[in-house]
C-alpha cells in the first residue's frame, strides 16, 4: 500500500517530488489505511482494490491536512514543519490539490469504482461542509454539543467511513457486514477525535500538534462543552473564548476551568461510550485476528498520548 502511494506521487517537477517525500515521511499513524485493510481482512480477502482504497484514504486525509494547516495558519504539524510554513500557504493548498487528485485517479483505476465513489465524494463534501461550520461557529462562540459532535462527524468520522466501508465492499462483504464497518468507523472515529480533543488540554505536546490550539483558535471542544455545563450562566465564559485574541491571557484562565471543573472527566466518559459503541459495532463479524486488532484498535483511543 505505502510503494502504491508513493507510486501515484511520482511526479518531474522537483519542488512537488520533495515536498511529497518530506509530508509521506511524516504520515503518522496511517491509521485510516490501516482500519480499511483490517475491515477487508475480517470481512474477506484483501486484493488490488483493498490496496487502493486504503491508499486513497491516507491521500485524501493528508490532503485535507493540508488544506487545514493554511485555514487555521498552522506552522508545525507531526513535529515537522507544515507545507505552509516551508512554501506558503498557496503553495500548500497546491501541494494538498495534488494528494486530492491523486487520491481520486487510485479509487477511478479500481474494479469496484462505481460502487465506492460515492463513499469518498461524500466524505469530500463533509470535510468541507464540517470545516465551514467550525468556523461559523468559532466567530459566535455558540457550538452547543449537538454543534460538536456535528462538526466531528463531518471533518472525522466521515473519512473513518470512507476509509471502512470502501474496505469492506473491495472483499464483496454482504450489506449487513457493510453496515457493521459503517457503524464501528463512525464510533471509533468520534471515539478518536475526542481523544485528540482532550489530548489538546492534558496531552503533553510532545508529537502531534502543540497543545492549547484549541483555545487558541477559539474552538469549542467537548471538554470545554463539559466544563461549561457546570454553570448556571454560560456567557462570561464564552465571551472570554470570543475576545481571546485581544486577550491572550484568556487561553490559560480556560484552561484551568476546564480542568477544574471537571471538563476532561466529562470528556472521558464521552469517549469511553463510543469506544463500547465501536467495540459492539463488531458484533456481527466472524472472529479472526483482524477483527480483534479492531477490537483493540477502539479500545487504545482510552488511554493513547498521540
Amino acid at each position: 500500500m505505502r510503494e502504491l502511494i508513493r507510486a501515484g506521487l511520482h511526479t518531474d517537477v522537483a519542488l512537488l517530488e520533495d515536498v511529497n517525500g518530506q509530508v509521506f515521511a511524516h504520515s503518522g499513524k496511517m491509521l485510516r489505511p490501516l482500519i480499511s485493510l483490517l475491515v477487508a481482512k475480517a470481512l474477506g480477502e484483501p486484493n488490488d482494490d483493498s490496496l487502493h482504497y486504503a491508499a486513497a484514504s491516507e491521500l485524501l486525509h493528508n490532503a485535507t491536512l493540508m488544506h487545514d494547516d493554511v485555514a487555521d495558519e498552522s506552522s508545525e504539524r507531526r513535529g515537522a514543519p507544515t507545507v505552509s510554513a516551508m512554501l506558503g500557504p498557496s503553495a500548500a493548498v497546491l501541494v494538498g490539490d495534488f494528494w486530492l487528485a491523486k487520491a481520486v485517479e487510485t479509487v477511478f483505476v479500481t474494479e469496484r469504482f462505481s460502487r465506492v465513489v460515492k463513499f469518498f465524494s461524500d466524505t469530500l463534501s463533509d470535510l468541507a461542509e464540517g470545516e465551514m461550520y467550525q468556523l461559523e461557529k468559532a466567530s459566535s462562540a455558540d457550538t452547543t454539543e449537538e454543534d460538536y459532535f456535528r462538526i466531528i462527524q463531518c471533518k472525522t468520522a466521515s473519512l473513518f467511513v470512507a476509509a471502512a466501508v470502501s474496505g469492506a465492499c473491495s472483499v464483496d462483504a454482504p450489506e449487513e457486514l457493510q453496515e457493521a464497518a459503517k457503524a464501528y468507523a463512525t464510533a471509533l472515529g468520534t471515539a478518536f477525535q475526542i481523544k485528540d480533543d482532550i489530548l489538546d488540554y492534558a496531552g503533553s505536546g510532545e508529537l502531534g500538534k502543540p497543545v492549547g490550539m484549541d483555545l487558541k483558535e477559539q474552538k469549542i471542544t467537548l471538554p470545554l462543552i463539559g466544563a461549561l455545563s457546570t454553570l448556571e450562566d454560560e456567557s462570561p465564559v464564552r465571551d472570554k473564548l470570543l475576545h481571546i485574541h485581544e486577550h491572550p491571557e484568556y487561553c490559560g484562565q480556560l484552561h484551568s476551568f476546564v480542568i477544574e471543573r471537571g471538563g476532561i472527566e466529562y470528556a472521558a466518559a464521552r469517549l469511553q461510550e463510543y469506544i463500547d459503541k465501536a467495540v459492539d459495532a463488531l458484533r456481527p463479524v466472524p472472529d479472526s485476528p483482524a477483527r480483534d486488532a479492531l477490537v483493540e484498535i477502539a479500545r487504545f483511543n482510552a488511554f493513547r498520548q498521540v
